[in-house]
């Protein structure tokens, strides 16, 4: 099931909405729990054995480092814990990608190896993992103690708006929530708001601007414009489609009384890959700071060292991202340019706008045809498209599968990016109340400004987004496959 779908729209929200209400304030962990476990076993109900496992394994791995604190035993069971959950991720997500690689090294295939099947990947198991990992990691820092409600800790783990494809979450920041956290109409109505939000830059500009960059990724040969065109209308597919569903996810916390943080930022305004990494999926790029970068040594062992450090994360969060070969290009080329950027000084000593902005423009273009393309060659194809080695002009084929409304809403977005900090307020669940037609009193409370214009507005955007998404047959996540 998925956000973007008539199934949870009419059917699972309406009912878990309603359900969550009546239950009383003690009981709603119980209630988030079961509606988020239903909500995953929509997918495949086996695999919520593997989920459930990984959350009693953490939170174990929780209580016996509190009872051991200060003790050897206590360094070990982090490190077993983390052990353990890597496990999970390196056998579901990355032994069909090994064994694949080990086999063509040395010239055969799995199956001569005797390696036969296929492992499904469990869907979200990226990140319950690294929610897993970090709390096992926090409880040791001693950034938050170990939670005795094993309820409060699995409706975490699970808490369905962001337990399939992020934000990636930590238990710190959300334990006094579930221990107490405001419920009102105004918080409520906000909520709506930055969920219909994320729904129309999902449906509307995500879903529009998606054909041009599957046509451009499916030729042999993409010309000049095609190559460009294409690489473009997946760099604001992938934006639109990501950011969109983590405003969805923020807003659907916030129906619940939940406050995330902002996930994105106005990448594309970036004047660096430095501060690319610091605006986009904030919450991913800040968990590899703390619990990769940081125990790697940072940047306190030595300039080369950090650029080892900057470069060998990178390349793990591509991995991250799946298991494929271009993932770990893609990182790749994102931690050299970050270690450059450390080495020159270019992040903290950034030419004038005109020349920057366009500069890492083009640099996180370049990578998304990496990230976006089904293999490394194709992603050499469409880069000669790009340099005109396949000629110029687009082809009778791409005209005809690209219509003037893809190319209008590739227009629409490209505007949408340079207009977004004018209204990034409107997605922001802890500051952005204000924003969507309410007043916050002196005591803390949101009291609603007597005006109709905001609510029509965005009524109007709901129902012209519902009724954009029930003419397609099928609207995925693009971070789903992760």
């Amino acid at each position: 099931m998925v956000f973007s779908s008539e199934t949870f729209l009419f059917l699972f929200l309406p009912l878990f909405l309603v359900a969550y209400y009546l239950t009383p304030d003690r009981l709603r962990s119980w209630t988030i729990l079961i509606g988020s476990y239903i909500f995953y076993c929509w997918w495949r109900a086996d695999f919520l054995l593997l989920f459930i496992a990984v959350t009693a394994w953490a939170y174990g791995c929780g209580l016996l480092i509190a009872k051991w604190e200060g003790e050897a035993r206590a360094k070990t069971t982090m490190v077993i814990g983390i052990i353990g959950c890597l496990i999970v991720l390196g056998i579901f997500k990355y032994l069909n990608f090994f064994m694949d690689s080990f086999a063509a090294l040395i010239g055969t295939t799995p199956e001569n190896l005797g390696y036969h099947w296929q492992l499904i990947l469990p869907i979200g198991v990226s990140f319950y993992v690294f929610h897993a990992i970090g709390y096992i990691v926090d409880v040791f820092r001693k950034d938050t103690p170990a939670t005795r409600s094993f309820v409060d800790f699995a409706a975490f783990m699970a808490l369905f708006p962001h337990m399939i494809a992020g934000p990636v979450l930590r238990f710190r920041d959300l334990t006094d929530q579930f221990i107490k956290r405001e419920h009102s109409l105004p918080i409520f109505t906000s909520g709506l708001y930055i969920f219909t939000i994320g729904l129309s830059k999902k449906v509307l500009i995500a879903d529009t601007v998606a054909p041009i960059a599957d046509q451009t990724f499916a030729m042999a040969n993409p010309t000049m414009v095609e190559s460009w065109l294409g690489a473009i209308a997946y760099m604001l597919q992938l934006y639109f489609d990501f950011s969109g569903y983590s405003d969805m996810a923020i807003g659907l916390a916030l129906m619940m009384g939940f406050r995330f943080k902002q996930n994105f930022n106005t990448p594309y305004l970036s004047l660096s890959i430095t501060e690319f990494w610091q605006r986009w999926h904030i919450s991913l790029s800040t968990w590899l700071r703390d619990y990769l970068y940081i125990p790697l040594g940072g940047n306190r062992k030595g300039s080369a060292r950090t650029y080892v450090n900057l470069f060998l994360v990178m390349l793990l969060g591509g991995l991250w991202h799946g298991a494929a070969w271009t993932y770990v290009l893609w990182g790749a080329w994102h931690g050299a340019w970050l270690a450059c950027e450390r080495y020159t000084g270019w992040a903290r000593n950034v030419p004038s706008r005109a020349i920057a902005l366009p500069v890492t423009l083009v640099l996180v273009l370049i990578g998304w045809v990496m990230f976006r393309a089904a293999n490394v060659g194709d992603a050499f194809t469409v880069y000669g498209g790009m340099i005109g080695l396949n000629g110029i002009t687009p082809s009778i084929e791409f005209l005809a599968n690209v219509t003037r409304e893809n190319l209008l809403f590739l227009v629409l977005a490209i505007f949408a990016v340079f207009a977004e900090p004018y209204f990034k307020k409107l997605t922001d669940a802890e500051n952005g109340i204000e924003a969507h037609g309410f007043s916050v009193s002196p005591n803390g409370t949101a009291v609603a400004i007597p005006s109709l214009a905001y609510p029509i507005a965005m009524s109007l955007l709901l129902v012209v987004t519902v009724a954009r998404l029930s003419e397609q047959s099928v609207s995925p996540f693009l971070y789903f496959q992760f």
